[in-house]
């Protein structure tokens, strides 16, 4: 027989309440527990059917005497037998199957009731009742106890439900529930009226979630203590004792300095911004929200200290961004991982650069097989009982990832989980995707990285960040609104009106992998955030065709990530603010009517009325300029936006870190008086890196149309071939200008020249030429991790658009100067007539020589011949 909790929405979401079941309260305030008693007590009368309230707390009273309530008042004072003595007494006096109120649990701890005791209470008197048919309401502080109570009331309880209180509005998380609709578990819910609705909404979930003070994973409690939790123990100690005025601040400064040093950083800037912007309070909270122990590494260093520097600014800051809740994977967790799987000795050999690929394989496929120590497992599988069924995000945070010289951009893994399923299941999801970043420490593109940076030999542990996934669902899709890239600086300045210190961003529509990596057959919104409606496009059929129509997201049926068209992407929720983002394409919508064609989809990603009609920009642009002040550095930040009810935003900062901005060169050099025909290459626009006049010792191009016949597999052999010639011998022979049709470094070879980044690393000019088929143009790239590659070696990219009338490409000098491959690469003669290397060391040039002049403020670079 069920029981109503005199609430319909409540009965909802917890049914079936049974009569023998009892009901755990989890509260921060004894003023949460009472208007759910109230309702149940409501609800018991208006069956003329009684209630017993027990009352024993020093708290005010949960329930008044009244007609069908009987008050029994308890006394734990007398001790524990009587105390528990006295209540079964009064129990077995009542008639089976009754409905019962107790104080809280929590007030017992004023009569020196250790938590061993109160958990026994609970546990004998729940089972008392239960074999009566019985009901029962009991209340219980939040974060109070430790686990010799909660394990006893977490293993008798049939309900165990948290209420919070945020902004004066109560929410319920039903916890535990051994019966009815489990998949409710972990759900949170907004009590609106009478009804209950269910919160997705990542921003506002973090916001009720902070309204209680996080105490730590429960299985955390299980661990035996050791140097490393006595040490921020007694830091937790420190923190109390100034709170309370019996320690000074250099006694707090002290104990903060030692622990910063002990997890967060050893990068000696990012250690001084610590001590300048984080608190004690700060750390303490990072410790609870930690698994492992060891270093939590840059991308988590970066995200926490951004954050601390601005709500430190300003308090305004509180308000904009979306709170956060992540958990932090110690890098001990990793070097345990390879110890315990055998990896360790392999690890060490990578140190070796004559060595660093050997038996890489053999290594990764351990690691995705690897097995984790079982309280690892455990502590895994609280961290996914906090999240619930939301979506998470697994991040690397490597010790040298985001510090200042390393970016680390794209090497590592980053893995979203759209979390749903039994909790087993997505437990195992979880462990895969740690394993894959773990695996992904020993790629050959991570590994050439840091051999490339000098830093092979360096200790390169492997934390984890992981982050609750910014947004909200639509229909059976979950994005955030917003996201993207945005840089302290802007590299990028294809209009005189537009300052690169202004900054800019790289903008999408949904989850920002299509931000950060290149995405092949789609186009992203760059915005000059000085002139955000400014655009390189010159009309609307332009901006129509270089705009976004692709979205990334998490299908929660499908429980995969994935990308789909905008188009079918918002059909899933007709309650976006679908204005702020796109414009409608009047001409096609007037063309449809005129031929009565229906189901035209008229939207397309603008972004003008976000920049016209919101503070976005602003913020955004504040944003930088005050990271970029703290830090003394210009920076990069990965974030999500959403818009909320209230038509106010959310700005979920989730990444900061050092943005290398090279130094010029020089000045732009005007162009020399040569004549026309000297020119081998004239291109206007896209220009980005620095003005640079240089002359030009090999120029590699590769011819469009025969690349095009190319089957795939020879696409591949092709990219492989110009890795050798970038690097011949070894070596780079001096400037190097590369030229080819599409999108260099593309994983799709249809739409460009699929080379590692590590094979075109010592390349001073990377060109890309737009036709490659009718439709696609080069992608500028900006903020990608291809990009970030491109300024830490200050490489210039020039973009050649073909339907540019005042450009110029001398096809017939390429084809006629002296081709060197067959003669550096004599196995490669027979890509002569694709590929045709040029070198300017007087190898039939007849005394010329060639130069580039690049001027980034006018959009201009050029290839001539000069004596």
């Amino acid at each position: 027989m069920t029981v109503s909790t005199g609430l319909i929405g409540l009965d909802k979401v917890i049914q079936p309440v049974m009569k023998g079941d009892n009901v755990i309260w989890r509260v921060d305030s004894i003023d949460d527990y009472i208007p759910f008693v109230e309702h149940f007590c409501n609800s018991v009368l208006s069956r003329g059917e009684k209630l017993v309230y027990f009352r024993f707390g020093n708290h005010k009273p949960i329930v008044e005497e009244k007609p069908g309530i009987i008050v029994r008042k308890a006394h734990p004072e007398a001790g524990f037998e009587n105390f528990i003595t006295e209540i079964h007494k009064h129990i077995k006096n009542e008639e089976r199957g009754g409905y019962y109120v107790f104080d809280s649990l929590s007030s017992l701890s004023d009569e020196c009731y250790s938590d061993r005791m109160i958990g026994n209470f609970f546990k004998l008197t729940c089972n008392y009742l239960g074999t009566l048919g019985a009901t029962a309401y009991f209340s219980m502080k939040r974060n109070f106890h430790s686990y010799h109570a909660t394990d006893n009331i977490y293993d008798t309880t049939q309900l165990l439900v948290d209420v919070y209180r945020h902004r004066s509005v109560l929410y319920i998380q039903p916890t535990i529930m051994k019966k009815g609709n489990q998949a409710n578990t972990f759900m949170l819910w907004e009590w609106a009226e009478d009804d209950f609705l269910p919160v997705k909404e990542s921003s506002l979930i973090s916001d009720v979630k902070a309204s209680s003070p996080f105490p730590g994973l429960p299985s955390a409690s299980y661990r035996m203590i050791g140097v490393w939790d006595k040490t921020f123990m007694r830091a937790e100690a420190v923190l109390e004792r100034v709170k309370k005025k019996q320690s000074s601040p250099e006694e707090e400064k002290a104990v903060l300095q030692k622990i910063l040093r002990l997890f967060l950083s050893r990068d000696r800037r990012i250690f001084e911004l610590a001590m300048k912007y984080l608190t004690l309070e700060d750390v303490l909270y990072i410790w609870k929200r930690m698994i492992g122990t060891g270093m939590i590494g840059g991308k988590s260093t970066g995200m926490l200290l951004a954050r601390a520097i601005l709500n430190k600014k300003s308090d305004r800051w509180v308000n904009i961004l979306e709170k956060d809740d992540s958990f932090f994977i110690g890098s001990d967790v990793f070097y345990t991982f390879l110890v315990i799987n055998d990896c360790w000795w392999d690890r060490q050999r990578q140190k070796d650069p004559e060595k660093f690929l050997d038996g890489n394989e053999d290594v990764r496929r351990r690691i995705l097989e690897g097995r984790f120590p079982e309280y690892i497992v455990t502590r895994f599988g609280d961290l996914l009982d906090y999240y619930g069924e939301s979506p998470i995000i697994v991040r690397s945070s490597s010790l040298l990832e985001d510090n200042f010289g390393n970016a680390f951009a794209g090497k590592y893994e980053s893995v979203f989980l759209a979390n749903q399923g039994s909790r087993e299941e997505r437990l195992e999801r979880f462990m895969n995707a740690v394993r894959l970043i773990y695996a992904s420490t020993m790629s050959e593109k991570a590994l050439r990285y840091r051999k490339v940076r000098g830093v092979l030999d360096k200790d390169e542990q492997m934390a984890l960040l992981v982050q609750r996934v910014s947004g909200a669902p639509h229909g059976i899709y979950f994005y955030p609104q917003l996201s993207g890239v945005a840089f302290s600086y802007n590299h990028y300045a294809w209009n005189r009106e537009i300052d690169p210190e202004a900054g800019m961003l790289r903008l999408v529509f949904g989850l920002g992998t299509r931000a950060v990596d290149r995405s092949d057959d789609d186009y992203t919104r760059v915005v000059a955030l000085n002139a955000p409606e400014k655009r390189p496009e010159a009309n609307f059929d332009e901006v129509k065709r270089y705009s976004q129509r692709k979205v990334d997201l998490l299908d929660m049926e499908s429980n995969e990530f994935t990308n789909v068209y905008f188009a079918d992407a918002i059909k899933e929720d007709k309650k976006l603010p679908l204005p702020l983002f796109a414009t409608r394409d009047r001409m096609l919508e007037r063309y449809s009517r005129e031929r009565g064609m229906s189901n035209v989809f008229p939207w397309v990603l603008t972004f003008e009325n976000l920049f016209r009609e919101t503070n976005f920009v602003e913020d955004m642009r504040e944003m930088l300029q005050t990271l970029k002040e703290a830090y003394q550095s210009h920076v990069d930040i990965e974030f999500t936006a959403n818009f909320l009810r209230d038509g106010s935003f959310k700005i979920n900062l989730v990444q900061c870190r050092p943005l290398i901005v090279q130094e010029s060169i020089s000045s732009p050099v005007p162009l020399p008086d040569i004549p026309e025909e000297k020119f081998l290459l004239k291109a206007h626009g896209a220009v980005i890196g620095h003005s640079r006049m240089m002359p030009v010792d090999r120029l590699i191009y590769v011819i469009p149309d025969k690349y095009g016949k190319l089957p795939e597999q020879q696409r591949y052999a092709l990219a492989r071939m110009i890795g050798r010639l970038t690097h011949h011998e070894g070596k780079a022979p001096g400037n190097i200008v590369l030229i080819g049709p599409g999108r260099w470094g593309t994983s799709t070879p249809s739409l460009g020249i699929p080379v590692q980044f590590t094979e075109i690393n010592t390349v001073s000019v990377l060109c890309e030429i737009d036709s490659m088929h009718e439709g696609l143009v080069p992608d500028l790239s900006l903020g990608t991790h291809f990009f970030n590659e491109m300024v830490e070696l200050n490489m210039l990219y020039i973009a050649y658009f073909v339907s540019k009338k005042e450009n110029k490409f001398n096809h017939e000098f390429f084809m006629k100067a002296p081709n060197r491959l067959p003669e550096l690469l004599p196995d490669g003669k027979d890509w002569a007539d694709i590929i045709r290397v040029i070198d300017t060391t007087d190898h039939g040039m007849n005394g010329q020589k060639l130069f580039l002049n690049a001027n980034s403020l006018e959009q201009r670079g050029v290839i001539y011949l000069h004596e």
